[in-house]
């Protein structure tokens, strides 16, 4: 599968533009953490786990009110490489009861919740813009557990465990992956 043939599926099934910014921010997390992880993965690895950050969440408004249904239905509907099906599954693991078992879909779930909290503390950053915002700034907001309460802190901070990536360092590598695509982000 291309990322060409992964965002026209996306845009199939998901219309709202804020859900789609969040696929792209996840896309490019993804990227981000697979080459911190792999260190210089092939080229269809790399896809591979770009296109799951970018689908993982193509079903939301078709499920929005069956969450056990969320991250199943697309894999139903399309026909996914089996990786990605897997991995889009176990995303959402506490509703879909399909664990993650491999780094990329404990990627996926880990940096799912993060890349919201990152575009919830850019918003409230002086200058609204990722560019300005540190690792730092986000980890001072991860704590505060007023802000931003429907990111799954759990789920973010299992990267130390599952993924062996510090917080401060995945907080790192997802923040400055999003920077990438600042503009497309509007931030």
């Amino acid at each position: 599968m291309t990322r060409f043939e992964a965002f026209r599926i996306l845009t199939t099934y998901l219309k709202n533009p804020n859900l789609i910014k969040h696929s792209l921010a996840t896309e490019a997390a993804m990227a981000g953490i697979c080459k911190f992880l792999l260190v210089e993965p092939d080229q269809e690895t790399l896809t591979n786990w770009q296109i799951t950050g970018l689908l993982h969440d193509a079903d939301y408004e078709l499920v929005r009110n069956h969450p056990e249904e969320h991250g199943i239905m697309i894999t139903e509907k399309v026909k996914l490489p089996d990786e990605i099906a897997y991995a889009i599954k176990a995303h959402n693991y506490q509703n879909t009861k399909i664990n993650p078992i491999s780094p990329l879909d404990w990627a996926i779930s880990c940096c799912d919740q993060l890349t919201g909290l990152i575009v919830a503390a850019a918003l409230v950053s002086p200058t609204k813009k990722l560019e300005s915002m540190s690792p730092e700034f986000v980890l001072k907001r991860f704590y505060e557990k007023s802000f931003a309460k429907g990111a799954d802190r759990v789920s973010i901070i299992t990267c130390e465990e599952k993924l062996g990536i510090p917080l401060l360092k995945f907080i790192e590598i997802v923040l400055n992956s999003m920077k990438e695509i600042a503009m497309p982000l509007g931030l």
